[in-house]
């Protein structure tokens, strides 16, 4: 007997439909434990996972999918999913070079209908579905899964603004709600209530209403009003009714007895739609729900004795190195305020939290709206400091340029996971910073190559009146400690790390060491560029006087990179030396291990003279 004899019957959600009613909770068992043991084998994001593995079950039991669309919002909390749909042998490859992702890809699945990774577009995806299926004359069904913390975003209220107005399309939201303290389960009685809701008895008598009342649109309103105020006194459920959705629920996500006959009922209603659910991240991992912000990503851990807080000193990551200046500067001065857009633990700003509440804000999913919040506050004389992933940074992108760079307001950007960042792939590596960062005017764009340096460069952004970035990688540096004293760097100057001869390497960030590697075999000369904007044009012209070949390193997209601003540069010299730009490709990369990555692109050291040698091979 295989040792999860039931999950090793499904194949296919075809399997898991042929499979009795009375089966699936000991199925949720079993898909349960695999989880816990395959993500303790291969890392990934495990907490939100374990929440919704009755919800996965439930919906392909019920749905007809492929052909009906279900669409996972971020898309973290698909490993369940993945697993019902043919790929339970390839959970052992799970976020690494050459296995599948830890997201939604619809290159890797029919199942998967739609590639997330990046917060609150799921209702918009699963509306054009829906829409393109009623153009068709199509009865399909389209279904968004969206946590609380995605409902966060305005995204998602645009796009149930526009899908409320729709009343002749098939569309279901489900709001997995696992965070937010809204209307908690209450037993039976929730279950009463959203299969009264749900059921075609209640709907009938809905649309015999309006059909009754119509005559008379006074009384059609009045009557819609007294029926969402009755909804109101028992369901959280008045504010999506105003969107124009039926709502239902709150019920219980983990209660395959209450999912089941309610999506059942949901499945042969048409029009929009909207199904509260209540999961617990961590479900039925002690460990994980005592701790799901822990157990949300997880490195290689044995399952049984849970996650071990490591021995010794760690190494020092340029995260905590933000999170630590962060404290020490909003020690000094009063007007200092940090921003994030729910990413607290991610970016380092626990200790800030903890020790100035006051001038902490978690925005929530709402990148947009974290920058113009700090450029109102910038307006009246606060520094704030937002805290952002590199890629979500380009979700608020009309922001930085119209309402901060424009007005040249004083806002710090700490902008992490610059460059490759590993497992999470394509969707989170910060690979176009520095292309749609230095087109701004007004903003002051560094690169930090360790750890000093970022946070040296982090108090130059502070003290600059005006806009100032600072892009610094996941993980680990060159391993420098950063000195307590905090000095501004001049703006727009690099430095020489090593001299040497024909060839000269210039450096963008976090490449230096591997570039310093690089040099020796070369005997190149180093410089450490340090600002991407505005760039040290007298450094560049000094190296190109007294070098045969100049290369640009950067953890970012060669086309409009550091290295295109340096090929500027030297467009209007007489006597220019050859240029090498070297950065990451013209194609998405995927996901796997950061080094690995690097050496995939030739960004490691060895990559970087075997490039170097075939463009130059007379160097040799």
């Amino acid at each position: 007997m295989p040792p999860y004899p039931l999950l090793h019957r499904i194949d296919s959600p075809f399997d898991l439909r042929q499979l009795d009613r009375r089966e699936l909770p000991a199925l949720a068992a079993e898909l349960r434990a695999f989880l816990i043991e395959s993500v303790s084998k291969t890392g990934g994001h495990l907490s939100s996972n374990l929440g919704t593995v009755e919800l996965s079950i439930a919906l392909h039991y019920i749905f007809d999918t492929p052909e009906d669309r279900i669409v996972w919002d971020v898309g973290h909390q698909t490993y369940g999913h993945k697993i019902l749909t043919g790929r339970r042998e390839a959970m052992s490859r799970l976020r690494q070079w050459g296995g599948i992702s830890g997201f939604p890809r619809r290159s890797e699945s029919s199942y998967d209908t739609f590639g997330t990774a990046h917060s609150s577009t799921s209702i918009s995806a699963a509306l054009g579905m829906a829409v393109a299926a009623r153009n068709r004359g199509e009865q399909r069904r389209s279904i968004a899964v969206i946590g609380d913390g995605a409902m966060s975003a305005g995204m998602a209220f645009e796009a149930l603004n526009n899908a409320g107005d729709m009343r002749d399309i098939n569309l279901l939201v489900i709001l997995n709600d696992n965070e937010m303290s809204i209307s908690p389960p209450v037993g039976a009685l929730t279950k009463i209530l959203a299969r009264m809701f749900s059921g075609r008895t209640y709907n009938a008598a809905r649309r015999a209403g309006e059909k009754v009342l119509g005559v008379s649109q006074p009384m059609l309103d009045f009557a819609r009003k007294v029926e969402e105020h009755v909804k109101g006194l028992i369901t959280p459920g008045t504010l999506f009714e105003e969107f124009g959705f039926h709502y239902y629920g709150p019920i219980d996500g983990h209660d395959l007895d209450a999912l089941i006959p309610t999506l059942q009922n949901l499945r042969k209603l048409n029009g929009p739609h909207f199904l509260h659910v209540i999961t617990r991240k961590g479900q039925g991992y002690k460990l994980a729900e005592a701790d799901p912000v822990l157990y949300h990503g997880v490195s290689t851990f044995d399952h049984t004795a849970g996650i071990q807080t490591a021995k010794g000193a760690a190494k020092l990551t340029y995260t905590q190195v933000f999170g630590d200046w962060l404290c020490d500067i909003a020690a000094q001065d009063e007007k200092v305020v940090g921003i994030t857009p729910a990413m607290r633990e991610g970016s380092g700003m626990v200790r800030f939290a903890q020790e100035y509440p006051d001038r902490y804000y978690d925005v929530g999913i709402a990148e947009q709206h974290a920058l113009t919040f700090a450029a109102g506050l910038a307006c009246e004389g606060f520094k704030p400091v937002v805290a952002i992933y590199s890629t979500f940074l380009q979700r608020a992108y009309d922001q930085l340029i119209h309402d901060i760079a424009l007005q040249n307001l004083p806002v710090v950007f700490a902008i992490d996971r610059a460059g490759l960042v590993g497992a999470d792939g394509a969707t989170h590596h910060g690979a176009f910073d520095l292309s749609y960062l230095g087109c701004i005017p007004n903003l002051v764009v560094m690169a930090p190559a360790d750890e000093n340096e970022c946070r040296q460069m982090l108090y130059t952004a502070y003290r600059h009146n005006g806009p100032a970035a600072v892009r610094y990688p996941r993980g680990t540096g060159m391993q420098v400690e950063p000195e307590t004293a905090m000095a501004a760097l001049p703006i727009g100057k690099g430095e020489i790390r090593r001299n040497g001869q024909r060839i000269a390497l210039l450096v963008f960030g976090s490449l230096l060491l591997n570039a310093l590697q690089a040099a020796e075999q070369l005997d190149a000369t180093v410089a450490n560029m340090r600002f991407v904007k505005p760039l040290d044009v007298a450094l560049i012209e000094e190296l190109a006087a007294g070098h045969d070949l100049l290369v640009t390193l950067e953890e970012n997209a060669v086309i409009g990179g550091a290295g295109s601003e340096v090929a500027r540069v030297l467009e209007n010299l007489t006597n220019r030396p050859r240029l090498l730009r070297l950065g990451l490709p013209d194609t998405f990369i995927d996901h796997g291990d950061q080094s690995q990555l690097l050496e995939s692109v030739e960004l490691d050291a060895a990559g970087m003279v075997a490039a170097i040698r075939r463009a130059y091979p007379d160097n040799s």
